[in-house]
């Protein structure tokens, strides 16, 4: 298995070839602003003229915007309206700047394709160098109109940050009755450099893209039978920790009601990252001065001089294939921030050490992982065993080993054995000490994924015991996963009753589903999510786990 391919499953959907935006640079910075000028104006005619050439819009989906109006696609008890712009492109001076509300627009846009994939290069065949991005997917039940006021689901999508696209909200919208919003955002360096010549609070462009786009849900979501009094953001992986991030986001207050967490703890704990940058929700992430010194290392690695307007011009006016290329898989040393940082204003810590503070916003949240959560390379051998333990867990190697013994794992003894090291230390543990953190504060709802025969992901090595993976739920949130037996089929229909009705009611415990009692400190619950109808609360997780140990070295441990 890839490690590096363990986030990006989230989003294996085939979009539409991608427009190239790269630039050139000019000598002098009078030159340089009519360029970038030239290149905002020029991306936006090429999208409407793009837009101008899509399908044909199915009678009854027109709706008025602020912006204009659109029109969409009505099949399968949905009516769905794609790629509408949320904000400017983020190209020429609104590269490395948030992002600006769309401009208007006269003819009624044709919202019945796809927009492009962010920038990214080509892992989950979603390659793309078109930086005209900013766009959503709305998807409502086909009985929705204006006026309805259905619950709003807004979904971030995984990624690691660097990856993927939208996923689709049909099967949520439908069976759930409620509205699916999907997100693109800008990934990678072109979400998160930080430099000095961007700006006091530079940084975290991807998390403002994602607030900008809730702004958009606020104003525009009842044209489309949303109820801007109701909104849940949710997401897997880097998702889950956008949830995480807005949580703690002074930003982001106001902007949203609840929020749902999957798979939101991944990074490694002791900071031995071979898989992504620190970003999860239990990460000490970077400070300002931390980012700007990568981000100047980058710049000076693309040959920009040392100026910090200099610098900011030259990497403005760079192809984004040769920005692509320098920051490489983001483990470098040179590769440029590609996760959130602290800069200040959007996050003023980082989300654990302000769920450890209280520093929240009034939401409630569900949250949880998969009991094996993995995101490093496999143990195949007992010296990989031996070797991976003590690379992760450097002086806690011994006490590692002694909790969790080859002898105590059948065969294939040492793959089972670090899988559940890691699962332990990085997700399950960390995650559930972020549940009594917030739960001083804020309502929470915390799951553990216990099903170990979801639908194989294509990152999954399925002649190994891999467990509850990571996000092995997402499938079912996407299709009814008819072809599965009746036992997942039953879990299927679980969890989208779950999720769609904690975005309805604020609460999990809806028809069709158990009892699902809240994490309180004085009593810790967590449902197990089994297949079959056998979810269950259970307080036993903790203990099974060794997380009293684990617990001690957790960033912001109490």
């Amino acid at each position: 298995m890839q490690p590096l391919k363990a986030l990006t499953a989230l989003s294996g959907l085939v979009l539409l070839a991608s427009l190239t935006a790269a630039t050139s640079a000019t000598s002098s910075a009078s030159a340089h602003d009519t360029r970038d000028a030239r290149a905002a104006h020029d991306v936006s005619a090429a999208s409407a003229a793009s837009a101008a050439a899509a399908p044909e819009c199915a009678d009854g989906t027109t709706v008025t915007t602020s912006r204009g109006q659109v029109c969409g696609t009505a099949a399968n008890g949905v009516r769905a309206w794609l790629g509408i712009p949320y904000a400017q492109p983020p190209v020429g001076p609104l590269r490395w700047a948030p992002p600006r509300p769309a401009s208007a627009w006269t003819d009624t846009l044709r919202a019945t394709e796809r927009g492009s994939p962010c920038p990214q290069t080509d892992l989950l065949g979603n390659a793309s160098e078109n930086e005209d991005c900013l766009k959503l997917n709305v998807v409502a039940p086909d009985s929705a109109r204006e006026g309805s006021r259905l619950a709003v689901m807004v979904e971030f999508h995984g990624g690691g940050f660097r990856f993927g696209t939208p996923g689709d909200g049909s099967h949520l919208a439908r069976s759930g009755s409620v509205i699916h919003v999907g997100v693109g955002y800008r990934l990678g360096v072109m979400g998160f450099l930080t430099h000095a010549g961007f700006g006091r609070n530079a940084g975290n462009y991807a998390l403002r893209d994602q607030q900008e786009a809730l702004r958009w849900v606020a104003r525009e979501i009842a044209g489309f039978g949303g109820d801007p009094g109701n909104v849940t953001i949710f997401g897997a992986s880097a998702g889950g920790s956008s949830v995480c991030a807005h949580t703690a986001s002074p930003t982001a207050k106001g902007l949203f009601h609840k929020g749902i967490a999957q798979s939101g703890e991944y990074n490694s704990l002791r900071g031995v990252n071979t898989s992504w940058q620190p970003q999860d929700c239990k990460s000490v992430l970077p400070t300002q001065a931390e980012a700007r010194e990568r981000g100047e290392r980058f710049a000076t690695a693309l040959g920009c001089p040392a100026e910090s307007r200099a610098a900011a011009a030259c990497l403005r006016a760079k192809p984004i294939k040769d920005l692509l290329a320098q920051a490489g898989d983001g483990l470098g040393a040179d590769s440029g921030t590609q996760a959130p940082v602290v800069d200040g204003e959007v996050l003023t810590a980082s989300p654990a050490q302000a769920f450890a503070e209280g520093r929240v916003n009034k939401v409630a949240l569900m949250r949880g992982v998969g009991r094996d959560e993995v995101q490093l390379a496999p143990a195949d051998t007992r010296e990989d065993y031996e070797r991976l333990v003590r690379e992760q867990y450097g002086p806690l190697a011994g006490q590692v080993f002694a909790r969790y013994p080859l002898a105590r794992f059948p065969a294939p003894a040492p793959f089972i054995a670090y899988r559940t090291i890691v699962a332990d230390s990085n997700s399950v543990c960390p995650a559930l000490l972020n549940d009594e953190r917030l739960a001083r504060r804020i309502p929470v709802y915390a799951f553990q994924v216990d099903n170990t025969d979801a639908p194989p992901l294509f990152f999954v090595d399925q002649t190994k015991p891999n467990g509850a993976f990571h996000i092995s739920e997402l499938p079912f949130l996407y299709s009814p996963v008819a072809e599965m037996n009746a036992n997942q089929r039953a879990f299927g229909a679980q969890l989208t009753a779950q999720w769609t009705g904690f975005a309805r009611t604020g609460s999990p415990v809806v028809d069709g589903t158990p009892h699902w009692p809240r994490y309180t400190r004085s009593d810790p619950a967590v449902l197990s999510l089994a297949p079959a109808g056998d979810s269950v609360a259970t307080r036993e997780i903790a203990r099974q786990h060794h997380c009293a140990f684990w617990n001690e070295h957790t960033p912001y441990a109490d």
